[in-house]
């Protein structure tokens, strides 16, 4: 808005262009809304003009918004909300009711989370289901791409309003080859049997396995990693493989602790564990998907 505000743009542009923009697609936002591509191609062309900004890059799949777009998602998104949910959904044209925006961290939404909400899915609520690290994902969350995240950590100040969701427990496994040779002497010498011992982590400064020994050896974890894979289920199918030992949430190898795919090198009276919060997206009214959603989630958190 080159010297304007986007009070001065067209309503319809701006509803169209808040649909491509949470969706990541043209054609998602023309199914949507009941458009055509071409039109909805046309409209955010127009409204580039308008704005004298560009909007979207072209993605192999989707499209990508421009911190622009960001922006201008942030300021429009509240007030297109509210018009929206006092108007009602457009039940004379057939519409479907909107998607539920649903976003976290990926092996929690594929273990727990999706399970959980098939029913609903099958039951004919909408989703669509995003992945990325907390902070992006709640910068995402204030400017309206998502209805609901799931986030490792409490977000800071009342401007998210959040709720505990569930408990994360973490464990040290290995593959049955090394607990056995590891399992006693841990329990008998302590944490400096495993020095030699190849460290499968999520990254280079061991966030989660120096967690794991602060909280319950009390000490300071001084090895290095032999592999990092910035993914938790690679880093799983490493340890099941032999490649050393790691630290997991318990959740992702409950499975695999079932089958003797892996085994408990230790187990505290008091593991740690991370509580993961649902947050929802501040200053809109709630649709009667977005609170199905959440309710069901608060739900099946309890048998987690």
């Amino acid at each position: 808005m080159a010297g304007g505000s986007p009070h001065h743009l067209d309503l319809n542009l701006l509803r169209t262009f808040l649909a491509v923009y949470r969706l990541g697609s043209f054609t998602g936002a023309s199914q949507l809304l009941g458009l055509s591509q071409s039109t909805v191609t046309a409209q955010m062309r127009s409204l580039e003009r308008q704005a004298d900004r560009k909007l979207f890059e072209r993605l192999p799949r989707g499209v990508a918004p421009t911190a622009f777009a960001d922006e201008l998602a942030v300021r429009v998104a509240p007030g297109l909300d509210m018009l929206a949910a006092a108007t009602g959904p457009d039940t004379a044209s057939g519409a479907a009711a909107a998607p539920v925006h649903l976003a976290g961290p990926a092996e929690f939404l594929s273990f727990c989370v999706l399970p959980a909400l098939a029913p609903l899915v099958a039951d004919g609520v909408r989703l669509r289901v995003a992945t990325g690290l907390t902070e992006v994902l709640l910068d995402e969350l204030h400017a309206g791409r998502h209805d609901l995240v799931i986030a490792t950590a409490r977000p800071r100040g009342r401007a998210l309003p959040s709720v505990p969701l569930a408990d994360e427990e973490f464990v040290l496994v290995a593959a049955p080859a090394w607990a056995e040779r590891l399992k006693e002497p841990l329990a008998v010498e302590g944490p400096a049997v495993l020095q030699p011992v190849p460290l499968v982590t999520y990254a280079e400064d061991l966030p989660i396995a120096r967690r794991y020994w602060r909280h319950v050896f009390g000490s300071r974890l001084s090895c290095t990693a032999a592999l990092t894979v910035p993914d938790l289920l690679g880093m799983k199918a490493a340890v099941v493989a032999g490649a050393g030992f790691s630290v997991l949430p318990r959740y992702l190898c409950a499975a695999e602790l079932a089958s003797g795919a892996l085994v408990l090198l230790h187990e505290p009276d008091d593991p740690p564990i991370n509580t993961g919060f649902l947050v929802q997206r501040p200053g809109v009214p709630e649709t009667p998907a977005v609170i199905r959603v959440r309710d069901h989630l608060l739900r099946a958190a309890r048998t987690w």
